[in-house]
């Protein structure tokens, strides 16, 4: 094989780990979600402790990327692709983290009926999942139109994230006798949104992987 096939092999390795590890954290996100509104204990603990899978697949995409840096010398367009890499791993560990935060959060508000059905937050989980999956293919395809739309959805999420926290802190005034169900329902919005912004982090990187050029999508 040809010096640019081990490339392009060692390449495409990195996108399916990515893949792999964008999935991983797809279905933490939505178990950890399932979890909140079930009071499903033993499924919030599983997702803690599975996490280590998302910290070892992100070391193994590092590890490749340094590898194929040091032994193949990209330049131009194909080092941008293999340090974007790097950088998308490092957000989708973390919202792999924000999956088992939210677990963290269900634990502590345990078997208590929940103060208010969780729409909102279920629609935050909704729109994130979404963000998830389309920014990957945006990176896999190198597609900046799908890329884009990141942004927009990431703005439906901040206005949830907005509307959900002053619903809460009303609730709060009303019902303080619910003020730690409260504020682990608070976290939980904050984390949604968190990883939302994450995803869009991944968004400017396929800019940045495209256009030779770093964009704020969060402007």
């Amino acid at each position: 094989m040809s010096v640019r096939g081990h490339f392009d092999a060692n390449l495409k390795e990195l996108q399916t780990k990515l893949m792999e590890l964008g999935n991983i954290a797809r279905a933490s996100l939505e178990k950890s979600i399932k979890a909140l509104e079930e009071k499903d204990v033993d499924t919030a603990l599983a997702i803690i402790e599975g996490d280590q899978k998302a910290d070892d697949l992100e070391e193994e995409i590092n590890d490749l990327a340094i590898l194929l840096i040091a032994k193949q010398q990209p330049v131009a367009t194909d080092l941008r692709r293999v340090i974007v890499a790097i950088k998308i791993a490092s957000d989708l560990e973390r919202i792999a983290d924000f999956a088992v935060n939210v677990a963290k959060s269900t634990i502590r508000i345990g078997k208590e009926p929940l103060i208010k059905p969780v729409h909102h937050i279920k629609e935050m989980h909704s729109i994130t999942s979404d963000m998830i999956a389309l920014t990957l293919e945006s990176f896999v395809e190198e597609d900046v139109v799908k890329a884009k739309r990141i942004a927009e959805m990431d703005d439906k999420v901040d206005d949830l994230y907005g509307e959900t926290i002053m619903e809460l802190l009303t609730l709060n005034k009303e019902k303080p006798e619910f003020t730690a169900q409260i504020t682990q329902l608070s976290f939980i919005c904050r984390y949604l949104e968190r990883a939302a912004d994450h995803t869009t982090n991944i968004a400017e990187g396929v800019f940045y992987l495209v256009k030779g050029r770093r964009y704020d999508l969060n402007e």
